[in-house]
């Protein structure tokens, strides 16, 4: 690893944490700026290969390194050009207004280099648009991918990001001729800035391209003070040059752990999906919070914010990508698709009430119930917390063994799903319909629960056991009664209804060399 003594990254204020790429991933420590959000510290995880510890100063003069000396080795930048560029990079990184795609961090030779720049990150202090030092950094960008790629590609990967951030904490609905105006002058302004830095690299190193004469006109004027002549000015310098390093710079792309790094919610020029995200708080329940852009945006337009942040229909966005379609040089990518709910759902119940909890000290915990039996042969813990009215609010299940981090992840999600619903009014009985009697490891005998003899699975005793406590116990338990001991058989557990042949199957007998001569015939 690089050095970071004698750079910007010297008397940085740090603080440790420790976070994993995805659920199936071990936590590992991670060193990162303390402003920063813990969404920083799981992408930065997800950057750094390997798994031990990792320091985002020591990670970023990683790459930052190696490119300052490609590019000299290369002779694509003097010594004195290449450590400005490394110190371009650095103050973009910190300040996150721009990094490079996953694969840079990860050295990874054999995937496309990109880099995104974050518009919200070039709001000003007067809540207008920085866009002299967005056009810088467009620049930086395209050097860095032109080291990045060795001098050779004919194409480069410079985008944008969070237009959908930036527009709310502007004050603009993201589906008006304002905000498009917005877009349309963002976008000529990354192909003018972009042009031009390429036109500078083709000065030393050979033109590839002619420039381009002919522009699609921009807005004459738009919301941002500035911008519609910043970008008017940046494509005349660009199409008054001898001719480009590249056929193309500006493209948008596919978000990756790169945006999340520098705090981007929204990728591309894509409408934002909502003011808040499900996020667990500080007492560990999942909860509604703003998010990233929301709180950035409320700090300029008050509660406003979050309708600017609302859902839009993909008429919006459509509108969007026509606006700003003339200026890109590749396509954008295709928005995911959004799956449509099964059925409305009733907004949150109100948060339940705080008390003591059924064996904790009072004023620790929730009011609520906890059981902790054995299932099979493996420890397993049911905590059900109740709401003020004295229904079930949340539910936490965990099972001891030797299962793997996949199945602990996969029982998480289960878990924070089912408590997801239970807030927006789910009933209690759907969830026992669906989970009771599912049948896979571990199953057995139940040790501890006076009710439940035997499960078929960790979850059939589990919502069988709160269908005990809510739904009524007499009645719970006539209509989920204990299954069979045979069919809480651990191998029953795997097996379906009508067993076919298992592997490893008998081996057909094999006749002695002998034998096989005996049963040969002479023709002739």
């Amino acid at each position: 690893m690089a050095g970071v003594s004698g750079t910007s990254w010297e008397g940085l204020a740090l603080r440790r944490a420790r976070a994993a790429a995805d659920p199936d991933s071990a936590p590992r420590a991670v060193a990162l700026p303390a402003s920063w959000e813990d969404g920083a510290a799981e992408a930065l995880a997800a950057l750094a290969p390997g798994s031990g510890p990792v320091s985002l100063p020591a990670l970023a003069e990683d790459w930052i390194g190696r490119l300052a000396a490609r590019a000299v080795s290369l002779k694509l930048l003097e010594a004195a050009e290449a450590e400005a560029l490394a110190r371009a990079l650095r103050a973009l990184l910190l300040a996150r207004r721009g990094a490079p795609g996953a694969s840079l961090w990860r050295n990874d030779a054999k995937a496309e280099p990109r880099f995104v720049l974050n518009l919200p990150a070039f709001l000003d202090e007067a809540g207008g648009f920085d866009h002299a030092a967005y056009a810088a950094a467009t620049g930086t960008a395209v050097r860095a991918l032109e080291v990045a790629t060795g001098g050779k590609a004919t194409r480069l990967r410079v985008g944008f990001a969070d237009l959908a951030g930036l527009l709310a904490a502007l004050g603009l609905a993201y589906d008006s001729a304002e905000a498009r105006d917005v877009g349309t002058c963002l976008s000529a302004l990354t192909r003018g800035a972009a042009e031009q830095a390429s036109a500078a690299l083709a000065e030393r190193l050979g033109a590839r391209e002619p420039a381009a004469l002919l522009w699609p006109a921009p807005p004459a004027r738009c919301a941002v003070p500035g911008l519609a002549a910043a970008a008017r000015r940046a494509l005349d310098a660009a199409g008054a040059t001898q001719g480009l390093r590249h056929a193309g710079c500006f493209a948008l792309t596919v978000p990756d752990a790169a945006e999340a790094l520098l705090g981007i919610e929204t990728g591309g020029l894509a409408p934002a999906q909502g003011a808040t995200r499900l996020a667990r708080d500080e007492a560990g329940r999942v909860a509604e919070q703003p998010t990233l852009a929301a709180r950035r945006a409320m700090a300029w337009q008050g509660e406003r914010a979050m309708a600017l942040l609302a859902p839009m229909p993909d008429s919006a966005r459509e509108a969007m990508e026509a606006a700003i379609r003339p200026y890109l040089h590749a396509a954008s990518p295709v928005p995911a698709a959004r799956p449509l709910p099964a059925r409305p759902l009733p907004p949150p119940r109100p948060a339940a009430a705080h008390g003591a909890a059924h064996g904790t000290a009072p004023g620790l915990a929730r009011h609520g119930q906890v059981w902790r039996v054995v299932v099979g042969g493996h420890r397993v813990t049911l905590r059900a917390t109740h709401a003020a009215t004295g229904g079930l609010a949340e539910i936490g299940l965990s099972a001891g063994g030797k299962e793997g981090s996949g199945s602990r992840g996969l029982l998480e999600g289960l878990v924070r799903s089912v408590n997801i619903g239970l807030a927006r009014g789910v009933p209690l009985s759907d969830y026992v319909g669906s989970f009771a009697y599912a049948r896979f490891g571990p199953a057995g005998a139940v040790e501890g629960d006076p009710e439940i003899l035997c499960a078929t699975s960790v979850l059939d005793w589990a919502f069988r056991r709160l269908a005990i406590a809510h739904l009524g116990g007499e009645e719970a338990r006539r209509l989920w009664p204990d299954p069979s001991p045979e069919e809480c058989a651990a191998e029953a557990a795997f097996t379906p209804g009508d067993r076919g042949p298992m592997l490893p199957l008998d081996l057909p007998a094999q006749p002695s060399p002998a034998a096989r001569r005996r049963t040969l015939r002479l023709v002739g």
